[in-house]
């Protein structure tokens, strides 16, 4: 059945509320799309209007119904159709009422993998998901290939779906939320990727094993004519290959691969199709750490499936500057570099950003095994400054508890750090581990700070010449602030308020 026909005139007159607008927009792409298409919308969120105020000016004059600082039972009953938000918990009770009068249940995501027309490209994983899917949405339009890139990475593609074209690709980052609603219509993209698995949100998710099942819904219901990418150092990814039904294709930094994308000689070999294409630019990249080497090769071996030309693929790379919030150069002020790390949300993803600044991982960073060899003394990506790399990490972390093990973080603090300055919930908790792995060492220094503004001006009195303060929290942000892109944003504000001290 054509997708097009079922859109025209499916939600007209439809009575629907959408449950959760949120702060920065998330909810916003739907609600225009259905007032688009003729519904008759509520909008119900928890929080109040002053709250909402960023979200409710992208909606001005538009025929909404606002139910807000409060959810009526009436909202959940009365209707033909309850749009939900990812983070809306399935033990809701007001969920149970929309299931006890039979009312249909959906998401923004699961509404537009019903309507796409193109085959779209989805990319999830514990860490890594938003560069991997800017980088991948580069590389396919360098490569010739008309990209539209949206989902969990803030941008909502429901109100331009009418304008994809069947010869375009969708490129989708996707949450393990979204991925458990997206079970539920036995939908999986045509390209899933996946960057690597590793404990997180288990606050929402039962346990570790209820995340992984969340998670493998990205390539549960794929054809036999589809493909999943997969990160062959994962050993928890490398396992999955059985349950899939599709094509599979690795990605690896250290082992060669007959099927896939691996490193040797400093240089990215796609082996794949008979074919093999080298990418020798690994000595041109702009993004710091052995994690986003394994992003950059994930990227590259799904556009390659999509027959994105090389050279475009190459200049993507090259030209890619990063992320806000991950590993984001903010300015280097006495001598003292200043990143900002905010999105490193999990203890995984905070050691990542920990590793890409050690003296004794930078030098070698760019090796995996015997498979690459750099000889750069200094990474690519640094800014011109008086010694940067050679200085130490201190390092700001802590933040709301999502319920995960953060003895390997406190670990790494220990091993690469020279002074852990926290924030937090977690902040005691962490402030303990380090103490118990510290035994007879006496680095890192370690500061409890209440704010955010209180920890940067301690950094900044104990930073030396050629140091580096890095924001990498290894937690959320909800205890103090509404997102990590709010909590990026503040610190590089409070950054900006050092250089004019």
């Amino acid at each position: 059945m054509s997708k097009k026909v079922e859109l025209k005139g499916y939600f007209k007159n439809k009575r629907v509320t959408v449950m959760g607008l949120g702060l920065f927009g998330g909810g916003v792409g739907i609600t225009k799309f259905l007032v688009s298409q003729g519904a008759d919308v509520t909008v119900t969120d928890l929080k109040n209007a002053d709250e909402l105020s960023q979200s409710l000016k992208l909606l001005d004059d538009l025929p909404i119904k606002f139910r807000l600082g409060k959810h009526l039972d009436e909202d959940f009953s009365d209707i033909d159709l309850l749009i939900i938000n990812p983070a809306v918990p399935n033990d809701s009770r007001f969920l149970q009422i929309a299931r006890d009068n039979d009312v249909c249940i959906d998401t923004e995501l699961n509404v537009f993998f019903k309507l796409c027309p193109a085959p779209i490209m989805g990319v999830t994983g514990s860490n890594g998901k938003t560069t991997t899917t800017s980088l991948l949405g580069e590389m396919l339009k360098e490569g010739g290939i008309n990209a539209w890139v949206g989902g969990n990475i803030g941008i909502s593609l429901l109100e331009h779906v009418d304008e994809i074209k069947t010869d375009d690709v969708v490129v989708l980052e996707i949450s393990s939320f979204q991925l458990d609603n997206l079970s539920k219509i036995k939908m999986s993209p045509y390209i899933s990727i996946v960057t690597n698995i590793a404990p997180n949100h288990l606050d929402r998710h039962k346990n570790l094993a209820d995340y992984i099942d969340a998670k493998k819904a990205i390539i549960r219901y794929q054809k036999k004519d589809s493909y999943a990418v997969l990160n062959y150092d994962d050993p928890i990814l490398r396992k999955w290959e059985s349950e899939c039904k599709s094509n599979v294709l690795w990605f690896s930094v250290e082992k060669d691969l007959k099927q896939g994308v691996f490193l040797c000689n400093n240089q990215i070999i796609i082996d794949y199709d008979s074919k093999r294409n080298v990418i020798p630019c690994l000595s041109q990249v702009k993004i710091r750490g052995m994690h986003n080497i394994q992003n950059i090769m994930a990227a590259v071996c799904a556009a390659n499936v999509m027959r994105a030309d090389v050279e475009g693929i190459k200049n993507a790379i090259i030209n890619f500057q990063g992320i806000e919030h991950r590993l984001e150069f903010v300015s280097t002020i006495d001598g003292v570099q200043y990143y900002n790390d905010s999105k490193a949300t999990t203890p995984e993803a905070a050691i990542a950003g920990i590793r890409a600044f050690s003296s004794s991982i930078e030098s070698t960073q760019y090796q995996a095994g015997s498979a690459i060899k750099c000889g750069q003394k200094d990474h690519p990506s640094s800014p011109p400054s008086k010694g940067g790399d050679k200085g130490e990490v201190i390092l700001i972390a802590g933040g709301y508890d999502k319920e995960v093990s953060l003895n390997q973080f406190a670990q790494e603090c220990v091993k690469n750090t020279k002074c852990v300055i926290l924030i937090g919930k977690t902040s005691k908790n962490i402030q303990k581990l380090i103490q118990n792995f510290k035994g007879e060492k006496t680095i890192p220094e370690v500061y409890l700070a209440t704010s955010l503004d209180e920890s940067v001006r301690k950094a900044s009195s104990v930073a030396e010449t050629g140091d580096i303060v890095l924001l990498s929290p290894a937690c959320a942000s909800y205890d103090m602030f509404s997102n990590y892109e709010e909590r990026g944003k503040r610190f590089k504000e409070l950054v900006a308020q050092l250089e004019c001290l």
